[in-house]
């Protein structure tokens, strides 16, 4: 019998004890063993609730029980999610964590504490929530060079454009509507400006070339810019709008972003809906793999949790190795990755915007007063200084 713990019984930990419950027969029918969840700790009580009969309030109680082989960190946050994830690694314990920030500041450090003391510190649910992910990465990738990782990688911001989309609805009625429905938290500011995206590509990226990648490097945008004129314009172009994180290895340089990108139709990412996630790796030779499902979510995070614990359970006093140093990756400064431009200005005259931007694919008559136009392919600093140049620039969204 592997004997666990749980740290934090909000809404991803209630979600790991629940599946360790109700499916209990038939982790243990594929693990040969049983799976016991002996503590959960949190500092409130949970009168009526089954919980109550394995809940503690002090970490030292798990941390000093020498049967506790596994540890899930659900609580979020940096602290005291760190202090409590370092102790239990320490004292030879394996952690499963749903923790992106946690993993994104201190997981290299983690990764080789946990190599110190013949455990593990795994964190599928830390990106894509239910989505395999990261063990693909590790394991089915690791023979190939990635070339590429595109991903919709949040769920509030990917029902908030999909609504802004098939009901015509203006950003803020979407996002209160989200709140409503608990997609969205109380302050959405992680989600709409792109932060919790930016961290978890971070940890992709990270793991992809093995070297550390510090999100504040990463250049990142929201979606509250968004509107229903730039919905109209996509429609005419048989497109729609995507928050995308990407990563891009162009020879020895490495790119990294988390931005609305216009996207068409022949990319698999374009019907990818409402709360679900995606994510889209193109790597040197077996091309694009593409993993979907739902990208947060009490039960789907939770069961990506309860997946390395059976991985931790299989290898009980074992280290599972993940490349991640902590030596920092260098991200190449946004300016010089290459991509076409769609463009809203304050005028119709096409020989004004042809003599700035050059030859442009004219998308008139959607909205009064302005046009929209799809740039050729330029780098950034290009379009800045066009765009600049130029004047009377109302919006700009990539287009991939």
């Amino acid at each position: 019998m592997t004997k666990v713990a749980v740290l934090g019984y909000g809404t991803v930990g209630s979600g790991v004890y629940e599946v360790l419950k109700k499916n209990r027969d038939v982790i243990c029918s594929k693990l040969g063993d049983e799976i016991q969840v002996r503590y959960v700790l949190d500092l409130r009580e949970f009168e009526g609730d089954p919980v109550q009969e394995v809940l503690v309030h002090d970490i030292d109680v798990i941390i000093n029980d020498p049967e506790i082989a596994v540890v899930c960190e659900t609580m979020g946050g940096e602290h005291p999610a760190y202090e409590f994830t370092k102790r239990a690694l320490e004292s030879g314990k394996s952690v499963c964590t749903s923790n992106k920030e946690l993993v994104e500041k201190h997981g290299p450090e983690l990764i080789q504490i946990a190599k110190a003391h013949n455990c593990s510190y795994l964190f599928e649910a830390s990106v894509g929530g239910g989505i395999p992910i990261i063990r693909p990465l590790r394991t089915s990738l690791a023979q190939e060079e990635i070339l590429s990782i595109t991903g919709i990688l949040n769920g509030t911001t990917n029902y908030i454009l999909t609504k802004m989309e098939t009901e015509g609805l203006a950003f803020e009625t979407v996002l209160a509507r989200a709140q409503e429905k608990g997609y969205a938290e109380k302050n959405p500011d992680a989600d709409v400006l792109g932060f919790d995206a930016c961290r978890k590509i971070a940890i992709l990226t990270s793991l992809a070339y093995g070297k550390k990648v510090n999100f504040e490097d990463i250049t990142t945008e929201g979606i509250t810019a968004i509107t229903d004129v730039d919905f109209a314009y996509a429609k005419k172009m048989g497109a729609t709008i995507k928050l995308f994180a990407k990563s891009v290895k162009k020879g020895d340089r490495h790119y990294a972003l988390v931005a609305p990108f216009l996207v068409g139709q022949d990319n698999p990412l374009y019907a990818v809906n409402g709360v679900f996630n995606a994510i889209l790796v193109n790597c040197n030779m077996g091309g694009e793999t593409m993993y979907y499902g739902k990208g947060a979510g009490k039960l789907a995070t939770a069961s990506a949790v309860v997946a390395d614990v059976l991985d931790c359970a299989r290898h009980i006093g074992k280290h599972l190795d993940i490349r991640w140093e902590d030596t920092k990756l260098e991200i190449s400064p946004i300016d010089g990755a290459v991509r076409r431009f769609f463009v809203r200005v304050s005028t119709t005259d096409r020989a004004q915007i042809e003599k700035v931007f050059g030859e442009v694919e004219m998308l008139p008559g959607v909205a009064d007063g302005e046009c929209g136009f799809v740039t050729e392919e330029m780098t950034e600093a290009q379009y800045r200084e066009k765009a600049e140049a130029f004047g009377g620039v109302l919006s700009m969204i990539r287009v991939d």
